[in-house]
């Protein structure tokens, strides 16, 4: 279990009594020595988006159990303001990944779950439900906090697909950037163009807004173009 941004330990307490140890992720200095003198919690003192999570194992695992440690369990109270960025950190490990499950601003949330032809439907969604199966199961009021925030919070589930769609990630990244870059306008005038300029001469409805493809199909083109 990782927790990134312990702070003073409002969602470690209770992780510790349950697990017995636990790992954090924690860019504060005072905040990263608390948590390193006890001794069931080993500290990762890093900005998150530094760290390599493909190397995180807890330091009471002994050397050879380490090749055979079950996957990563991720939690935190992310910071609203680079939890988009963090989000995107964690995509490339997510085949090292069990599980995640974050607290953000709502509105991020709806983002990431929304469906097409939504206004919240977007690079977000695409990116992130190309590798997960997502569920936003709580929601967390202003009052729930001291002082309150003045924006609705909400938890997510992020369960990483055991098989997904194969395909190239940056070539995937790039294609909705596009696509999203004016999402007023009809596909032919954004994403048409790039794939012309890709030279692709595959099928593919350009008669439509950025909004109205669903994530399928988005991931199916990735493959074609890079094919």
């Amino acid at each position: 279990m990782i927790e990134i941004g312990p702070g003073l330990g409002a969602l470690t307490q209770p992780l510790l009594q349950r697990l017995g140890q636990i790992t954090v992720v924690e860019l504060d200095r005072d905040l990263a020595a608390h948590w390193r003198s006890r001794q069931q919690v080993s500290v990762i003192e890093s900005d998150v988006l530094k760290v390599d999570f493909a190397g995180v194992q807890p330091a009471q695992t002994a050397p050879e159990r380490r090749a055979n440690i079950e996957k990563l369990r991720v939690v935190g109270n992310l910071p609203y303001n680079i939890s988009t960025p963090i989000l995107f950190h964690l995509l490339p490990f997510a085949h090292l990944i069990k599980d995640q499950h974050f607290m953000l601003q709502k509105e991020v949330i709806d983002r990431m779950v929304a469906q097409p032809a939504t206004a919240d439907y977007g690079r977000l969604s695409v990116m992130l439900q190309w590798r997960y199966a997502m569920e936003n199961f709580l929601h967390v009021p202003p009052e729930a906090f001291d002082p309150p925030p003045r924006v609705q919070s909400a938890v997510v589930r992020m369960i990483p697909y055991v098989q997904p769609a194969l395909l190239n990630p940056a070539t995937l990244e790039e294609l909705v950037k596009v696509a999203f870059s004016q999402r007023r306008k009809i596909l032919r005038h954004t994403l048409g163009r790039w794939l012309d300029e890709k030279g692709f001469d595959g099928g593919f409805d350009t008669q439509r807004r950025a909004e109205e493809v669903p994530v399928t199909e988005y991931v199916a083109l990735a493959q074609a173009v890079a094919s």
